[in-house]
């Protein structure tokens, strides 16, 4: 690894209370985080709200920053839907999450950032599947603070899902990395937003 190389931590909220969450951060000496949700709120768990989530990080010395609009997984690109799912091979591509991208590897030389979202386990999230992805790619080192404190990093994430993937190990002559994008791309179309009337626009602009 080079000693230049920057570094992000991601953690889903899951149902922790406040004061768990922090912990598991201060754990880990983050003292950024980034929200990456859509919509920053949650109904069962009125503690991570955009507002009272900022309040509560301020307190503890953490800095927060929104950036659903750039990096979240609720797209309001009609381009980046198919027959009304986000297809996150698109949307990593356009400009408003690749300027998301380049906020985050900006922060990271300075900070010890987290992204944040909802999702208990990585492999459930788009953090994973698409936004550490995408961070890999520019050579950022991703790791996952788990809900218990451990830690696990993307490559060992990717290999997880290689075990989890219901299409089993695949030809033993695809590589690594064809596997795991065919095993994220069906966990994606498990667990990617869908929006039946972005399908519709699409179709409308396509027909």
């Amino acid at each position: 690894m080079a000693t230049d190389q920057i570094s992000v931590f991601t953690i889903g909220h899951s149902n922790h209370p406040i004061e768990k969450f922090i912990e598991l951060l201060r754990l880990h000496r983050v003292d950024a985080l980034a929200d990456v949700r859509s919509v920053p709120a949650s109904r069962f768990n009125p503690q991570f709200n955009r507002k009272i989530l900022a309040e509560s990080l301020k307190k503890a010395d953490i800095a927060y920053v929104f950036l659903g609009r750039e990096l979240g997984a609720r797209s309001e690109d009609p381009s980046t839907y198919e027959n009304g799912q986000v297809q996150y091979r698109k949307l990593a591509t356009t400009p408003l999450f690749l300027a998301g991208i380049e906020r985050v590897e900006q922060g990271a030389r300075k900070h010890r950032i987290a992204l944040m979202c909802a999702e208990k386990d990585p492999l459930d999230c788009h953090r994973t599947l698409l936004v550490s992805r995408a961070l890999e790619r520019d050579d950022v080192a991703v790791t996952h603070i788990l809900a218990d404190g451990a830690l696990e990093t993307q490559h060992a994430a990717m290999k997880r899902l290689l075990k989890v993937d219901p299409s089993g190990p695949g030809d033993m002559f695809d590589s690594e990395e064809s596997l795991i994008d065919m095993a994220v791309l069906r966990r994606e179309e498990q667990v990617a937003y869908q929006d039946g009337r972005m399908g519709q626009e699409v179709d409308e602009v396509t027909s």
